[in-house]
Parts: structure tokens; sequence; C-alpha cells
């Protein structure tokens, strides 16, 4: 590190630790989930911001869906926007990539980087930490980048001796095809243009501002790598890319880069209001503070300096997404390429929705009411863009990847929580436009049938099941709403389950357009986009009933027969297939943590009253699938999901149900855990006796009075106050047992 940035860093973390009393940034490790399928983003930003600004990989397939794997070794350039955690690729925009010597533009490959602007690298030479990064490439260059919520600073220092050279790359990006790029030098300081390209998602467009704070001699523009003669400085095309030189050959280099969706003149104006000039360790330190504020909504103590950090990593992974999409002045585009004004709101993007409505979502709730309320009104900006509210909805574009209609269910529950701060007549009637548009796969089927015909749709049983979930989120809301002829119909799509309950087999089973069921049928099988089954198999979708526990319990023929059958879950071996899903991962059984669907079932235990059972199963999961390596992250991080869920598992409670504030007891990680909740009150969670065996709990209370229940309230979180659980290494299997005591779907 370079002795002046060391010592800079060092004294901003001082300041902030004097601050708040903890640098909790300090607790965080980046690099977990940067190796396996993690797929999470390396680099410097603040919470949820519109910049991600980070090292870019030659993109060589769904490791890199980030454009950062921790396995590589090489590289291309720095780039503002990344994706964190995702099963697909995108994003990558605008690469800078400083270098020395003669005016070059190749990337180079994989096996041969000769005589490109690409760089071989070590992890030894690279520090990264939240709000920071830095490395020193083998090429003798040091990059150090820092962020506020639109804007990255650069600040590169250049070996002595060798002339300083700055290529800006707009044809590359990370998996995306740019369609029409521009650069243009506006004065001796200022670089600008764009890039538009398709992807996954369909469209996007990034305006930028670069503002070097050395003057810039010359701009040399390429059409891809061959020469634009006569172009002046100013050239428009597939792929631009320019090489700066800068005045007098600095050892030092400062830039200051701005995007924006809408313009430049937007970027230019992001700029000037977000950063404090090119005072780097400024706004280092703002985003080191930042940071800190955002980490320390939940202190947690008596564990050790491991776990600590998993769980501060978990919380940093969980604030990456969704993204601010809006200027300073409020101003963003939309899917359908118009600008639109958030005035008075904040604008959001990327939008994982079928990964984070189950844990993301309701821990918001929890941790940032007002972001709740942002979050919907951007998907109510959505639905005016698209007629139909977001699926999974990335920068301007949507990608309607993954089944359901997964917006409704958050939106349900921001209502029935009293999260209420937009439209809400508007939208009740987005969440049912939505659930009866004729374009959403597999719905004109189940408005004429019921159900939606395995061998007519592609993973229809799953599509179905997201439905019936979401629809029953329609119906509760509605309900409060006083609206029952909504919450009549919503509520009878949301037992549409059972339609697809094999009482024969003991096993949701996908049906044929005939009503017959598909035969035959082997429930460990997985064919992965083509099957019957979202990445999941018949044994993992048989119990993602998430809305309605005790309704799966009556279907199988009551308590003991229901715990019968999920603890074999957790046990039964089989073979998925060739064409098995790579997301169905971290397995214990045919239970698979590594993806989505299956993150609430070590929960349902206390809806059959055994509650204990679902401690054992949660610390297993939490001390074998989380770890502080690079890998350690089971699974695709999915923009917080995964995180969410160890993070919402630590504090004891889990809501199983998306849309009704009940959070299912599991086992609290900590022996004390305290949440600092935005109505300026304190909710804490105490584990007397906790420990590595003690994973059981004996007896609750709260606020000091027995709690004989094996859940909790949102309202009884919201209150403030202490719940406090007494634990030991063996069960008490009385604890949660009356059914008086148990969750249940709909208060």
């Amino acid at each position: 590190m370079h002795p002046f940035a060391s010592t800079c860093a060092a004294l901003a973390a001082i300041t902030v630790a004097a601050c708040s009393g903890t640098d909790y940034t300090v607790k965080v490790d980046p690099y977990i989930g940067s190796g396996g399928h993690g797929h999470v983003f390396v680099g410097a930003n603040v919470p949820n911001g519109m910049i991600q600004a980070g090292p870019q990989n030659i993109h060589k397939g769904w490791d890199w869906c980030s454009g950062y794997h921790y396995s590589d070794s090489i590289v291309i350039g720095f780039t503002h926007t990344h994706l964190s955690g995702t099963g697909c690729a995108d994003l990558g925009d605008i690469l800078l990539m400083p270098y020395t010597g003669e005016v070059r533009t190749g990337r180079g490959e994989q096996g041969d980087i000769s005589g490109s602007c690409s760089s071989y690298y070590s992890h030894d030479n690279e520090t990264v930490r939240p709000g920071y990064y830095a490395l020193t490439m083998d090429n003798g260059v040091r990059v150090e980048l820092t962020a506020t919520e639109r804007v990255a600073l650069h600040r590169y220092t250049y070996p002595a001796g060798e002339t300083p050279r700055l290529l800006i790359n707009l044809q590359e990006g990370n998996g995306d095809s740019a369609y029409e790029t521009c650069l243009t030098k506006t004065d001796a300081h200022t670089i600008e243009g764009y890039r538009f390209s398709h992807g996954w998602s369909p469209q996007h467009k990034v305006y930028f501002c670069i503002r070097s704070e050395q003057p810039i001699a010359s701009l040399a523009l390429f059409e891809g790598d061959t020469p634009a003669s006569g172009s002046g400085e100013s050239l428009t095309g597939c792929g631009v890319k320019g090489v700066a030189t800068f005045e007098g050959d600095p050892t030092e280099v400062a830039l200051r880069v701005a995007i924006s969706s809408v313009s430049c003149h937007n970027a230019r104006m992001n700029m000037d209001a977000e950063t404090d000039g090119f005072r780097f360790d400024k706004v280092e330190a703002g985003a080191a503070k930042k940071w800190n504020g955002r980490l320390a909504r939940i202190k947690v103590e008596g564990g050790d300096p491991r776990t600590e950090k998993i769980f501060y990593t978990a919380m940093y992974h969980a604030m990456i997404a969704p993204t601010i999409y809006c200027d300073v002045n409020g101003e963003y585009r939309g899917i359908d390429d118009k600008v639109r004004t958030a005035d008075g709101w904040t604008n959001y993007s990327c939008f994982s929705l079928w990964d984070t409505y189950r844990t993301l979502n309701p821990l918001l709730t929890i941790l940032s009411p007002s972001m709740v309320d942002n979050i919907v009104r951007s998907f109510l900006s959505i639905y005016d863009e698209q007629g139909k509210l977001p699926i999974w909805t990335l920068v301007g574009g949507e990608t309607n990847c993954m089944p359901g209609y997964s917006s409704v269910p958050i939106i349900a529950d921001a209502y029935i929580k009293g999260i209420r701060g937009y439209d809400a007549e508007k939208a009740l009637q987005a969440m049912v436009t939505t659930a009866t548009n004729p374009r959403q796969n597999g719905v004109p089927y189940l408005l004429e049938k019921g159900y939606i015909p395995c061998d007519k749709v592609h993973e229809a049983t799953s599509i179905a099941l997201e439905y019936a979930a979401d629809d029953w989120g329609t119906a509760l809301m509605a309900k409060q709403m006083g609206r029952n002829d909504i919450y009549g119909e919503y509520m009878r799509r949301g037992h549409a389950y059972e339609q697809y309950f094999d009482r024969t087999l003991n096993y949701i089973r996908p049906k044929m357009d005939d009503g017959s069921w598909r035969t035959p049928y082997d429930p460990f099988k997985s064919v992965h986009s083509v099957g019957d089954f979202t990445e999941g198999t018949g044994w993992q979708y048989t119990f993602f009933v998430p809305q309605h526990p005790e309704g799966l319990i009556g279907l199988m023929g009551g308590d003991e027969a229901f715990v019968t059958k999920l603890d074999s879950l957790f046990t039964v071996e089989g073979d998925m297939g060739a064409g098995a899903s790579s997301d169905i991962s971290g397995l214990i059984g045919q239970y698979a943590h590594g993806n989505e669907p299956s993150h609430h079932v070590a929960y349902l235990y206390p809806y059959a009253g055994q509650q204990w059972k679902t401690a054992e199963k949660v610390r297993y999961i939490s001390r074998e699938f989380y770890t502080d390596q690079p890998d350690g992250i089971i699974g695709n991080e999915d923009c917080g999901q995964m995180s969410a869920w160890y993070i919402m598992s630590a504090m004891g409670f889990y809501q199983v149900n998306p849309s009704n504030g009940v959070f299912v007891f599991g086992s609290p990680l900590f022996p004390r855990l305290s949440v600092k909740l935005e109505n300026g009150r304190t909710f804490t969670v105490t584990a007397e006796g906790n420990s590595d065996t003690n994973i059981y709990i004996q007896s609750a209370t709260l606020n000091g009075k027995p709690y004989d229940k094996s859940y909790i309230t949102y309202e009884d979180i919201m209150a403030g106050g202490e719940l406090h659980f007494v634990m030991g290494s063996v069960p008490n299997k009385e604890f949660g047992t009356s059914p008086a005591s148990r969750p249940v779907s709909a208060k």
C-alpha cells in the first residue's frame, strides 16, 4: 500500500471509530463469496449505491457474473457498474485501465495478454474493505477506488520515468453487447460520453462524465482497436475506445467518474453534487462512515471473531442491492425509455425479487422501513412503465427472469406491517392486474383451468406454486383494505397448491393439460429450464407452500405424517439426472440451501409443534454453509438473499409466510443481539447459556413476561424491548407444542 494512502486509511478508521464507538467495517471481509459460486461484487461502493467501482476480469461465463472471481489473475480494467451474486451476467460499464508505454487498446485473451492493456495481478497486492478498493498491478500501476452514491473516485500511482496512459473502453462489458457508444473530450480536464447495450437487461443506457485533476494532453480515439482517423476528439460508434495521455507525464493521477441513465448533463450534476473535489481520503472516510452507519443497525455480542466476521460480511452483502436508480434531481430512465422523476422519494433498480422476497425484503421491513416505502414506489413506477409489476428488473430493463410475480408479496408484506408511504389503492390494482396479465407466463391457463399444465409450460409447477404464494399476500392485503371481493378470489388462488398435491404419493406432482398426473414421475429429477420445476426437484417443491404450511400439514395427514416426511427430506438421496440445475447446491439430503426455494423449509417444524428440530437444522446450516473463506457462500448470493437468511437466522427467527409478519423461532446465534430501529427504539434478543452445544430453546420471555409461542410478530419486534431465550443442550420438546403456541399463516 502507498504509505500516504495507508496513513489516511488508518486515520479514517480512527475517525469513524471515534464517532460511532465501533468500526464495523473491520469486521467485514468482501472476499467471502468471491470464490466458489457466490458471484459477489468486489470493489468500492456505499450502501445501495448506483456506483459499484471495481476490477473487471475477462468474462468467462457463469462464475464471472459480477465481473470478478477470486480464482482469476488477469485484470482488464475497472468498471463502474456490477451485479452482486446473480446467476446471470450483465453491466461492467465504462471500463478504465491505466497502463504505461505506447498507445494500445487490445484486451488480450486469458491465455495470452501480451501486447494488450491488461495486466496480471495477485491478491497479495490487493486491499478491499467497505468503501475502498486498491490494487498494485503487475504492470506497476497502483489503483485506488472509493465512491459516493453516484460517483467513483480513482487515484492512480504510475511508475516514475514511464509515460502514463488511460484506456477508456466502451466496447467491453460483462457479457452484454454494446450497440452505440460515444466518447468526447470536452475540455482539458473532462471526457464525456455514453454506452448503450443489450444484455440480460434488454436495454441499458449509461451516460458518464470523467473529470481529471491533471490536464489531458490528448485523447486518441478508436473504433474497437482500429484508429479513427480524422475524428478529432469525439467519436460515436458501436465500440468506441479512447486512450488519454496526460500533460507532463505525472506519476499521480486523480479522476472522478459520475454516471446517469438520463444524460451527460445529469452525470455532471451528480458529480458536482456528491463529491468534494478530488479529496480521495475525505470521500473514502465518508464511504466508511456510511457503511458503519448501516452495519451498526445490528450489534452482536458474545460471539467469536470468525462468526462476527461472517455475520457483518452478510450485513455488507445484504446492503449492495437494490441500487439507487435516479439522479440527484430525481430523474431516471424507465423501461419505456422515457425520462421520469422521483419527486421526494428515491427510485431503485436491480430487483432480484424471486430471491429476495423470501428474506431480504422482510429483513428490510425491520432495519429500513423508509427504504421499503421507496422500493414499493419504485415498483409502482415500473408498473406505469410496462403495465405490470417488476419480475426481475435491471437498470431500465425487465429481464422477466424467474417464476412468479414476486413484487406482490413484498408490497403485501409492507402494507400489512403498516409501511404505507405510497398509493395503496394503486398498489392493490397493480397486484391484481399483474396476476391476471395474459402475457404473464402461465396465467391464461391458471385463469382458465385453475392450474398450469406441465405439458404446455416449462417449469409450470414451480410457476404455479409461486403464484399461489404471491396471491395469498394479495388476499391478506385486500382483506385489510376492506376489499372482500378480492380477498375471496385471491385466497382461493392462494390455495392452488392443493391442485398439485398427489395424496397417493404424498408429493407435489406436475399436472397435465387433460387433468391427469405427470407419468412417470420421479421426484428426484431436475431438468434445468425445461423441466417441471425451477432449479429444483419434486422433493424440494413438495414443501413449497410458505404461505400456508398448516394446509400442507393437513394434506399430508397431520403433524406426525408431516414431520416424518419433512425429516426424510433431509436424509433421502437420489439421482437428480444429467440435466439437473447447477443452482441446486448445499444439499442435506434433498434440502438445497444453495438455492432459494428451500430457504423456509427448516422453519416448518414449529407449524407441527416440533420447534426443536428447526433449531437443529438452522444451527447446522449456519455453521456448515457459511464460512469465512472466498467460497464461504454455498450458492449464488443473489443480491443479498443468501446473506439475509443468515442474518435473520442469527437473530433467532425467520418469516416463513412472506406476507404476514409472523417470524418463526429457530436458534439465535449470539448471546446478545440488538437492533436499532428507525423509530428510535431498540429490540434485543438475548440467549442465556447460548453455545455451540446449547442450541435448543428451553423457555422464553418477552419483556420479562413468560412467552410460550414459537414465533414473534412484527408488531412486537418494532415495539422494541427484549426477547429472552434460555438455551440448553437437550431439546425441550414441550416448547411451542400446543396448537395455540404455533405460528399461523393469516393473522
